[in-house]
């Protein structure tokens, strides 16, 4: 029924020596899986506003030996609210996040400002309410609203993902 990080990360194709940032990573689930999908080389650098997420997540990481997490107290729905520098991400996750967010053109924005040249974003979210499961129906951010959304950005389509019976995904690249 939710979306599985290990599955989503691994359609991804991350490399070794990466850097990649989560936006609104919360507890940290896929932080973690692109950590090991990293080989301890690179670096994730997990961004969220709930100080109390981070702190778990840090903790977490460090019990599981993953020492390649950075944990980052910021605002994704602001320009340079991330604290990243411009063109220094190789990927931004952006998963069962955007439901949340008031402004989703801020985020895609400074998303497009930390991605390097050629970047990707992986983008899932809910596909519907399923009656209570996922957010609330006036909430979900559609399929067809994340391709528009990303694309009137200078994003491209790459690839489609299989995220889960109730969630879509996919990959945008920067142009």
């Amino acid at each position: 029924m939710f979306s599985d990080p290990i599955k989503i990360v691994e359609q991804c194709g991350i490399q070794a020596g990466q850097e990649i940032a989560e936006f609104g990573s919360g507890s940290g689930l896929y932080s973690m899986q692109v950590s090991k999908a990293l080989m301890s080389s690179g670096r994730v650098y997990a961004v969220d506003v709930q100080k109390d997420l981070l702190a778990k997540l840090k903790n977490e990481s460090v019990k599981q030996g993953l020492y390649n997490i950075e944990v980052i107290w910021g605002n994704i729905e602001k320009l340079g609210g991330t604290k990243l520098r411009d063109s220094s991400m190789d990927f931004v996750f952006l998963c069962n996040v955007l439901f949340q967010i008031d402004d989703k053109d801020v985020t895609i924005k400074e998303a497009k400002r930390v991605l390097k040249p050629a970047g990707r974003v992986v983008c899932v979210d809910w596909t519907d309410s399923f009656g209570g499961i996922g957010p609330a129906p006036q909430h979900v951010f559609s399929k067809l609203s994340a391709e528009e959304s990303f694309q009137k950005h200078g994003f491209h389509k790459e690839k489609e993902m299989q995220a889960g019976s109730h969630h879509y995904g996919f990959i945008f690249k920067k142009m």
